[in-house]
């Protein structure tokens, strides 16, 4: 979800104004999906490289945090919304760290959408936590060598319990993933879309809805695999 400070900019206001408007986007993105029919969605919201930006913007970003989940969080439930929390949690402000267990708990039973928000994140850091999980498990004689494969490191992953990853959706005109979901978009297809995220809404998403339709998925082999 990228553009916040760029859309401020150009709009001439505050960055806070940006991010403001981002949670905007959230609710539309999250209702949209919802009514799309979408299993899973997973927003990067905060990725661990965050923490560098001036302190004043990241306090005003975990204020924003604080208020979507005591706003939002009775409407995702009473939508059978189940939210999920990856990455590391805030390593120092426990409101944000027990409104994040409160989110999860009050929603685990939930069988619709799954939204999987990407707090505290980074791709490099989830990986090398995953491979030392399994390092600690052959260690102990848990676990042989022989048996650390593919499948066995992902179940260590953050995302361990979540559908594949079909689709990777990246605003603003950046072409990159920026430490987001790396091992789990090996075959997932990526759609850039030149929309700054405060801007994003139904119409944006049906968009890239549509260029993954068109995509054929071969996953390494020479015919293409169903969706």
């Amino acid at each position: 979800m990228d553009g916040n400070g760029r859309w401020a900019k150009a709009h001439g206001m505050p960055r806070f104004e940006g991010h403001r408007r981002g949670v905007e986007a959230v609710r539309r993105t999250v209702t949209a999906a919802r009514e799309i029919g979408l299993e899973a969605i997973t927003l990067y919201s905060f990725s661990s490289e965050n923490w560098s930006r001036p302190e004043a913007e990241v306090m005003e970003l975990m204020g924003l945090l604080k208020r979507f989940i005591r706003s939002d969080l009775r409407d995702l439930h009473a939508n059978n919304v189940r939210v999920r929390i990856i990455g590391e949690g805030h390593p120092g402000d426990s409101e944000v760290q027990e409104l994040l267990y409160e989110t999860q708990a009050l929603t685990r039973a939930n069988t619709g959408l799954c939204l999987t928000v990407a707090f505290n994140y980074g791709s490099r850091n989830e990986i090398a936590r995953a491979a030392r999980s399994l390092a600690a498990k052959v260690a102990a004689g848990e676990l042989r060598p022989e048996d650390v494969t593919a499948d066995s490191l992902a179940a260590e992953l953050d995302t361990a319990g979540l559908p594949p990853l079909d689709l990777v959706i990246r605003t603003s005109g950046e072409q990159r993933l920026s430490n987001f979901l790396l091992w789990q978009a090996a075959y997932a297809e990526l759609v850039f879309l030149p929309v700054l995220w405060p801007d994003f809404d139904r119409g944006w998403l049906e968009r890239a809805l549509t260029e993954y339709g068109r995509r054929e998925r071969r996953f390494g082999g020479i015919e293409p695999r169903g969706y």
